[in-house]
């Protein structure tokens, strides 16, 4: 819950905004960061709001259906701070789901095996290049910084995929 607060608190320190406009950027620009779906995001939102984190106000635009508009409030700025203290200062476990795989290899003969690790690290490059392709953004160093964050896990995991592809582990197996 911290980290989807902390998302939409950060949006709303940019400026206020209605939940379509909120749920767009996110879709749009933080897929690779975040898979928050938009029911999601309403019901944080919703909590945040109730918790005296946002306020919440209707508007109206012509014969459209009216819409609430988000607004961070100084009790939210603040909580926004502490999250965002907690986020950049812990330390996480990061569990791969590939290292379940990993962890019964030895159940596959050695071709196979192998054979699932080349495809495995023939995706992680196709992901490498399409995050390369990420335009920079600008003066926004924070955003810049998380997608640098992505591309050197991703070559981690490549350079791994690589070693092990490679090694003589499979002749033993």
């Amino acid at each position: 819950m911290e980290h989807r607060s902390l998302i939409l608190l950060g949006l709303l320190m940019a400026q206020s905004q209605h939940g379509y406009q909120i749920n767009e950027f996110i879709e749009r620009n933080l897929s690779t960061v975040t898979d928050m779906k938009k029911p999601t995001a309403y019901a944080t939102l919703d909590k945040l709001s109730q918790q005296g984190y946002i306020e919440v106000q209707t508007e109206q635009e012509g014969n459209r259906p009216p819409r609430k508009v988000y607004s961070i409030n100084e009790q939210g700025k603040q909580y926004f701070y502490k999250l965002l203290i907690n986020n950049l200062s812990s330390a996480e476990t990061v569990n791969y789901r590939g290292d379940i795989g990993l962890m019964f290899i030895n159940h596959l003969p050695g071709d196979q095996a192998r054979s699932a690790l080349r495809q495995k690290l023939d995706k992680d490059k196709k992901m490498l290049a399409e995050l390369q392709q990420t335009p920079s953004h600008g003066n926004v160093t924070g955003v810049n910084l998380a997608i640098k964050h992505k591309i050197t896990m991703l070559e981690a995991e490549i350079a791994f995929l690589e070693q092990t592809v490679e090694s003589d582990f499979f002749n033993h197996s």
